[in-house]
């Protein structure tokens, strides 16, 4: 995912600069101790390293769907934040998981999410979770669409009653 334009040392510090915004802004992606590793325009490449108190059965070892549904998330917003190019408050409106197959334990996990698509009001992503830069043999994919609320202007949700 290399940028033409950045040279290695930018990038570097560019990444350092994403991941550290990435944890103040959400503590829940500093809990599971997600790091930002690589990055283009509406592109985002995220680890979730392998932590035992992530496991969600013991007796194998692997790691629990939802801290990976939790990466999953928070790869494609970031995804989005990228292809905004901006500062924006987003939420996720859908996002939908398919698990192929366990984590194997005790590898990390890599999520690579891709904001393919971005209207007046929503973003939408694809994303893989996998090992090492295994992505011909994912442990999960998901498609997601995030509501943008832009500065200014209203959003598809404002003005709808909750449904009880």
């Amino acid at each position: 995912m290399a940028d033409k334009h950045d040279d290695p040392e930018q990038r570097a510090q560019h990444i350092e600069r994403l991941d550290q915004g990435f944890a103040q802004a959400v503590p829940h992606n500093r809990a599971l101790g997600l790091r930002f590793v690589d990055y283009d325009k509406g592109v985002a490449r995220i680890l979730l390293p392998y932590a035992a108190h992530l496991v969600g059965n013991p007796e194998s070892g692997v790691l629990h769907g939802g801290a990976i549904t939790a990466t999953m998330d928070a790869t494609c917003g970031a995804a989005v934040f990228l292809r905004l190019g901006a500062p924006t408050p987003i939420a996720t409106l859908d996002l939908r998981i398919d698990y192929l197959k366990p984590a194997t334990p005790p590898k990390d996990v890599v999520c690579r999410a891709e904001c393919y698509k971005v209207t007046s009001n929503v973003a939408f992503v694809r994303a893989l979770a996998f090992h090492d830069d295994d992505e011909d043999d994912p442990i999960a994919s998901a498609a997601g669409t995030f509501i943008i609320f832009r500065k200014g202007g209203k959003s598809a949700m404002q003005g709808q009653k909750a449904v009880p």
